[in-house]
């Protein structure tokens, strides 16, 4: 193939074009702790630090690198991919007509990668090149196609043919060996960090009988044993969950017991947390049950969707002779699916009519299964590598599309893919042998939601959607020519004479797409291009044929959309429009996204204006000139010029303005000049700025201004009209009421669907309030618009570590405590009274002088103040819970309920038996607790009973924390001096920073800043001497140190916790990352880390 440059010289290495510096990259626990340390790595100078953290922590090569032991730059890692990619092309013949193609090639690749146009899969970062680059070796049992001797060979090393796919779809026959031997591959794919997917309706059911006499134990007790399996691979090392899916056609005799499995476990867990388990999805509770290891989907037909919309009946058949086995109503069974997705997420859909219409080698067989993700559907035993391209780095200045560039680079990435196919080994034989013969690719994009945005165009509108069908049919279309470029040049895929009458329909099917995107709202250019792509796709294919049988997939792109530095992934939208960007010297400093400004300029807002707009969202994070608490009254209080610079340095890394006037933020000599004693700020009541004066509303309304609304809904100057330009997946800050529809979600992966041979990876995420029909008619809006899956997700349906996505109110409290027991699936199991409570007792009166404690926290945002009183022994005797404002229900409740707890703890009640009852309660508000030892608590009540049954019965069991471990830190913290963790062939180890001197002992400056906005940056030293540390803290991990804790119970935020705080409010439920522990977001099917870039999926 004939390659002409664009991005670079003949003679010019474009890794030597790039500007590089040397940064740290740390990944820190929640609490501070590091994960993982490596100083001065090299990474281009405009990667931001997450990208580098990525690279650096996950992609660099830590162990058998010549000389240095370990790779030390990302032009290192680049290199080793592009140049073995080029080789293996060189090898393998037939791709680059002469020498300068290949060096074209590689120089094209390398730039797109290093200016983070694109990136591969996951596992091309991992193993590519580390054989033909590096010597390493590693262990066989792989299997490739060897060119010369043409037929499949096992592997005699790991990276020799590295294994570069991400996604798997296997097959399973109904035989007990095939069952055990899908499990050994399973294993194999899970061990490299790859995904695997099978449709297990083959397996015949518990009522079907053997042939050698008895009856089968059925396929829920063999999906139980393989999700054993899942687990312990899960649990024996890997950094994240299998990524696994199990699917399941609507006539399987067992399809009812399929359909409720999850939400069934999920009601064991429910009873397992209120016997006093942990919650936590890696705790004993979630392990015990089974079906927690995967992804489940149902497999939809066209006659089921018919009967349902008839409402007519609909048969499951016997595997073993095809009988029926059972009748339903149509409707009853989607209902009954409907219902577990409204409890536990779990299964989604996949409209297995669809799939199979748009299937380009139908005469080789049926598409049955997915990856774990759904955006891979093909045959059975087949694997797919993925690349994505950063929509962004082809939005030009003036506003247009860069056609030609985006062109480019889907050839560049495509024929990249397409080499690796055959360069690549797979776990097993068939695998490899389809592989070989079908070779299927992936390629898809990511940024769209940031590209719209800063095109002024809502999500949620006709010239969005038309606009992501044209960018996709371009995408689509471009590939498929350029396959049928290759396929001139080495032949069409092995299976293409087989298949070339369904696969040429598919391909007119979406040239026909291209000629139906709405002109009225979409730029002319791009129809045209979309157009021209397909019409030249079809007709090179009708020629040669085509070098592969799928194309396309839209996947979550987690972790490479990090990498490319994308502030939105696959096909979504934008979160929220501030965020906490991640700094090189540690901590986290606050942000507008820069797509909001671009957006407004669009939009024809003056400089003025959209400074005052960005201004509302993000704050102004300045003491100058703000309301009530700024300089000049912080001056008449008695503040230094020095103390302001503190207050200042930390109001870029605070969530709300008092977090930066916090006691240990000030140090103890400011509190003591302040008039506060160490006994008064230590308190858990105590707030800076109520004891210095200023009323509730004096500090609202400085929050506003300083810290921002953190949405742009009431901003100055915003037209009404234009707000749906910004809108996000969620509810942007405390008072934000707009988001996306859920409705909007189907629409624009419909848009996209027709030019996608495989599909998209997305979950719908809907609210907490959606009834279980509502989900019902999303599903049958995605079959009527033609999407090929969905997953829908309700926000709190999953017991594991859930977080509230709101603010919870007054009336939020009320609706909780309404809820019926199904509703709320299993919120605490009914347990049995024992004989001790069923006896009535004397009641033994507290002295009228008690001893006892108060301990403040809050639970999901919300304050809640325990109180204790004490007999002489120390025993408890009453409690008090003070929350909301007086008068408010939730409060009074919670009084009754102290009342009617004090009162049995009188009359000799056991608080064992409170503590075994209330513990693991759930209901909202719930959520992150900024309580030293109780991370998370599942209600108000789990809170105030672990604190209960730790202070007075010494149990540690449901800690998160354990007192030890905070001992520990201090003591490590105070002895213990920086070290880089990484070794040459050694694995990262967890270290701890340096106790470094705080702000506190900086020598004062002459006089605050004069200009608005951030003085200093949280975890940074700046040139001007001030150290932006907390004081007390490291710099690098915002530990407290020994010196200056005063007490267990009164700790600071670490510089990561104003991360978590913020998507605490945003990402209901979803889990703590398994690497880090942050929480994590949504993405696609999947998660995503915003700390440290792991992604709980398969890419």
């Amino acid at each position: 193939m004939k390659l002409e440059r664009k991005h670079t010289t003949p003679g010019q290495d474009p890794l030597d074009q790039v500007t590089y510096e040397k940064r740290a990259s740390v990944i820190t626990n929640p609490d501070g702790s590091e994960v993982f340390r490596m100083e001065d790595a090299e990474v281009p100078a405009d990667w931001s630090q997450l990208a580098t953290d990525i690279v650096v922590s996950k992609y660099f090569r830590k162990r058998g690198v010549p000389k240095t032991g370990h790779e030390v730059s990302a032009r290192q890692v680049v290199h080793r991919v592009a140049k073995t990619i080029r080789s293996a092309g060189e090898d393998l013949g037939g791709y680059f007509d002469t020498q300068e193609d290949a060096d074209t090639f590689e120089a094209e690749l390398s730039y797109h990668l290093i200016h983070q146009m694109g990136a591969f899969n996951s596992p091309v970062w991992f193993n590519c090149g580390l054989n033909h680059e590096y010597g390493i070796k590693g262990s066989g049992g792989n299997w490739y196609w060897d060119r010369k001797r043409e037929r499949i060979l096992e592997t005699k090393d790991s990276y020799s043919h590295p294994q570069c796919s991400a996604c798997y779809i296997q097959s399973v026959e109904d035989d007990t060996m095939a069952i055990f031997d899908l499990l050994k591959n399973e294993a194999r794919l899970f061990k490299f960090g790859s995904g695997t997917g099978t449709n297990f309706s083959k397996i015949r059911g518990s009522m079907e009988k053997l042939s050698g006499g008895g009856v089968s134990s059925g396929l829920m007790s063999f999906l139980e044993v393989l999700d054993r399996g899942a687990g312990a691979i899960k649990s024996g090392g890997t950094t994240r969950r299998a990524a696994k899916m199990v699917s399941l056609d609507m006539d399987h005799p067992e399809i009812e017991d399929f359909i409720g499995w999850k939400a069934k476990e999920e009601k064991k867990v429910a009873a397992l947390m209120a016997a006093g388990y942990s919650s936590d999805f890696n705790g004993e509770a979630y392990q015990t049950v089974s079906g927690q290891n995967s992804n489940n989907s149902v497999r939809i037909s066209d006659e089921f969707m018919q009967a349902y919309m008839d409402d007519g009946a609909w048969s499951t058949r016997l595997r073993t002779t095809g009988e029926v086995h059972r009748t339903y109503k149509a409707r009853d069974l989607m209902n009954q699916v409907s219902e577990a997705a409204w409890a536990c997420a779990d299964p989604g859909v996949q409209y297995d009519s669809t799939i199979n219409n748009w299937h380009t080698s139908a005469n080789t067989d049926r598409i049955n299964g997915s990856n774990p993700c759904s955006e891979y559907m093909f045959l059975d035993d087949s694997a797919c590598n993925l690349s994505s391209i950063n929509l962004m780095k082809f939005f030009k200045e003036d506003g247009n599309f860069d056609i030609e560039g985006f062109r480019y680079a889907c050839k560049i990435f495509f024929i990249a893919q397409e080499i690796l196919v055959g360069f690549a080994s797979y776990p097993t034989k068939k695998i490899a042998q389809n592989s070989h013969d079908y070779r299927p690719l992936g390629l898809g994009y990511a940024n769209l939601g940031t590209l719209l945005m800063v095109l002024g165009l809502p999500y949620d509108s006709d010239g969005g959607r038309a606009i992501c069908a044209a960018i996709t049919a371009i995408m689509c279309g471009h590939a498929y020519l350029t396959s049928a470029q290759m396929a001139a040049d080495k032949g069409p895929f092995a299976g293409y004479e087989k298949n070339s009458d369904p696969m040429l329909r598919v391909m007119n099917m979406h040239r026909d797409a291209a000629y139906k995107i709405n002109p009225d709202v979409c730029p002319p250019d791009l129809i045209a291009a979309a157009k021209e792509d397909w019409d030249m796709a079809v007709e090179l294919g009708e020629k040669f044929g085509y070098r592969n049988a799928q194309a396309t997939v839209i996947a979550p792109t987690g972790t490479i959309g990090l990498l490319m530095d994308c502030d939105t992934t696959g096909i979504e939208p934008d979160f929220a429009l501030v965020k906490f960007k991640k700094l090189s010297g540690g901590g986290y400093f606050k942000i507008v996204n820069l797509t909001v400004p671009r957006a407004l300029q669009r939009l024809g807002y003056s400089e003025d204006h959209i400074e005052d707009i960005i201004a509302y969202i993000c704050g102004t994070l300045t003491l100058l000139d703000t309301p009530h608490i700024n300089r000049e009254s912080l001056k008449a209080k008695g503040f230094t010029a020095e103390d302001l610079m503190k207050v200042e340095a930390s109001l870029p890394g605070v969530f709300e303005l008092k977090f930066a006037f916090m006691p240990w933020a000030l140090g103890e000599e400011t509190m003591a000049r302040l008039g506060f004693t160490p006994d008064q700020y230590n308190a858990p009541e105590f707030e800076m700025l109520n004891a210095l004066g200023f009323t509730s509303s004096e500090i609202e309304e400085a929050n506003d201004v300083i810290c921002g609304q953190m949405t742009i809904e009431g901003a100055p100057h915003i037209q009404d009209d234009h707000l749906p330009v910004f809108d996000c997946a969620n509810k942007c800050g405390k008072r934000g009421q707009r988001f996306i529809a859920p409705m909007a979600h189907i629409s624009m992966m419909s848009a996209a669907q027709e030019f996608i041979c495989g599909a998209i990876s997305k979950t719908v995420n809907v609210p907490t309030e959606t009834t279980a029909k509502d989900i019902e008619e999303l599903y049958v809006e995605g079959w009527q618009r033609g999407l090929k899956a969905i997953a829908i997700y309700r926000d709190g349906s999953k017991l594991s570590q859930p977080l509230s996505s709101s603010s919870t109110t007054d009336a939020d409290a009320a609706q909780a405590e309404e809820r019926s027991e199904d509703e709320a699936v299993g919120v605490i199991a009914e347990q049995s009274v024992s004989e001790e409570l069923a006896l009535r007792g004397v009641e033994q009166r507290l002295p009228s002088k008690r001893g006892g404690f108060t301990q403040e926290a809050r639970v999901a945002g919300q304050k809640v103040f325990l109180r204790t009183g004490e007999y002489e022994d120390g025993t408890l005797g009453e409690i008090f819970i003070d929350m909301h404002k007086e008068g408010a229900p939730f409060r009074s409740i919670l009084n009754c309920f102290a009342i009617a707890i004090s009162k049995g703890l009188k009359y000799g009640v056991p608080l064992e038996e409170y503590v075994e009852t209330f513990t693991f309660t759930r209901f909202e508000p719930w959520g992150t607790v900024d309580h030293p030892n109780i991370k998370f608590s599942t209600s108000v009540i789990d809170y105030v009973f672990r604190v209960l049954g730790y202070e007075y019965l010494g149990r540690t069991d449901f800690l998160q924390v354990k007192p030890e471990d905070i001992a520990s830190d201090i003591d490590d913290h105070h002895d213990l001096e920086n070290e880089m963790v990484v070794a040459s062939n050694e694995k990262a180890e967890t270290v701890k920073a340096t106790t470094t001197q705080g702000a506190a002992e900086a020598p004062e400056p002459e006089a605050p800043p004069t200009e608005p906005g951030p003085v200093a940056i949280v975890g940074e030293t700046k040139s001007n001497g001030v150290n932006g540390t907390k004081p007390g803290l490291s710099a690098s991990s915002g530990v407290p140190t020994k010196q200056t804790q005063q007490k267990e119970d009164h700790q600071p935020q670490t510089q990561t916790m104003v991360l978590d705080e913020q998507l605490s409010h945003m990402m209901g439920d979803a889990p703590f990352c398994d690497t880090c522990g942050h929480i994590t977001v949504r993405n696609g099917s999947c998660y995503r880390c915003l700390n440290c870039g792991n992604s709980v999926g398969c890419s």
